[in-house]
């Protein structure tokens, strides 16, 4: 069974910083590609970035590009995404999600329960 879960979420100032970690489990961590994707209130899903570790690559949705890095540790099947320079509407339910995800996708075969972000003075 693919489990996903997410932590690291909290309350941040403007500018400030936040890591979120995914631990995952049921499938072979190493081999696979892993999206993180965030929904704000009343919005939809939306891509932020995904990894792609067995081919040295990495995406980014252009709102955080230079200020968000993917990255993840086999030895722990931990996905991580670290958030620098946060802006006001970056507040979002982060997601985990297996898969290579792109600009637009909303669909994702699995998902972890989230993680939320807030992003206020």
């Amino acid at each position: 069974e693919v489990q996903l879960v997410e932590s690291g979420g909290g309350l941040v100032q403007p500018g400030g910083s936040l890591r979120l970690s995914c631990t995952a489990s049921g499938f072979t961590f190493g081999n696979a590609a892993m999206s993180w994707v965030r929904q704000a209130p009343g919005k939809d899903l939306e891509w932020v970035s995904s990894i792609y570790n067995y081919i040295h690559s990495t995406n980014y949705a252009d709102s955080v590009k230079g200020r968000f890095t993917v990255y993840l540790d086999n030895a722990k099947t931990t996905l991580y995404l670290h958030m620098t320079s946060l802006k006001t509407e970056d507040t979002a339910v982060y997601y985990c999600a297996k898969g290579w995800g792109s600009f637009g996708q909303t669909e994702y075969e699995y998902r972890g329960q989230g993680t939320q972000v807030t992003v206020s003075s």
